[in-house]
């Protein structure tokens, strides 16, 4: 009897199951025990509840600092658009030695330590810091600004640290674009202006839409940058699951408070893939 040989299904299973196993073991079940740990009524109960998920939804305190955690990630996202689309645009159109110059200064940042970067933008920030003494040299300022501890610094570092993850898939994206497209439209009598908001973004959507989700996923998420360049005044929810869990040692409103700002971050990924979506059928329909 000749042999059985296994289909490319079979073998696709077989190469697929130990990053099935990796993925039930470090992603599903650590999930699981977080969802079981926040039905618990608290650190000693055993019976099953949703005490906790009610005593987080039931104070406005808490479901304020989850809108303005959301809004932070959001508002630094916005940043990290702005300053990174013209510059994967620009390395999308250079020549290719500036192109590898370009990439590798924008990949440089991801090589060093969060914790080193964060630290370097308080030297930075500070009131006896580069940017004050500059700006006091030059006159532009009487008296030192206060940057640290305040929203606006904690945007901007964190638009600085989480700026590759929106520029690499938008220079992806970019560079797949025919650039025949960008001379018929100039062809037809489009200017720059025109060709660029017809063309060159639509077809960027697809790139827009996975730089924005990774780095809002970042932003939101990025507990060291938030604590050292917020401080204490500024509690957002990575710092505040912390303080429950740690601080307080109250695991179970840890874990609760943890399951729904992932909730509350799935739903604006959805979202934003919903987006994504919408203006490809709008392009292609």
């Amino acid at each position: 009897m000749a042999d059985v040989v296994p289909g490319p299904a079979a073998s696709a299973w077989k190469l697929a199951l130990p990053l099935a196993v990796f993925m039930l073991a470090f992603f599903v079940a650590p999930l699981v025990v977080l969802i079981a740990m926040s039905l618990q009524p608290d650190s000693g109960g055993h019976a099953w509840s949703l005490a906790q998920y009610a005593k987080f939804l039931g104070e406005t305190f808490n479901l304020r600092m989850l809108g303005e955690t959301l809004w932070l990630g959001t508002k630094a996202t916005l940043v990290c658009l702005f300053f990174g689309y013209p510059l994967a645009w620009l390395t999308a159109r250079a020549t290719p030695r500036l192109q590898s110059a370009l990439l590798f200064l924008t990949v440089l940042p991801i090589l060093t330590s969060v914790v080193v970067r964060t630290f370097s933008w308080i030297v930075i920030l500070g009131q006896q810091g580069v940017l004050n003494k500059t700006l006091l040299a030059l006159g532009l300022i009487d008296e030192p600004l206060r940057l640290l501890f305040t929203e606006t610094g904690v945007i901007v570092v964190l638009a600085q640290v989480q700026l590759p993850l929106i520029v690499l898939p938008l220079l992806a994206t970019l560079s797949r674009i025919d650039p025949n497209l960008s001379s018929a439209s100039a062809a037809l009598g489009a200017g720059a202006w025109r060709t660029f908001w017809k063309v060159t973004l639509p077809l960027s959507v697809p790139g827009l839409v996975a730089g924005c989700i990774l780095a809002f996923a970042a932003c939101v998420t990025a507990f060291v940058t938030q604590t050292l360049i917020g401080g204490a005044r500024l509690v957002y929810m990575p710092l505040a699951i912390y303080q429950q869990a740690v601080g307080a040692n109250n695991w179970p409103f840890a874990a609760a408070m943890s399951v729904i700002f992932m909730a509350a971050v799935l739903l604006v990924v959805y979202v934003l893939n919903l987006l994504a979506r919408t203006s490809r059928g709008q392009i292609y329909g």
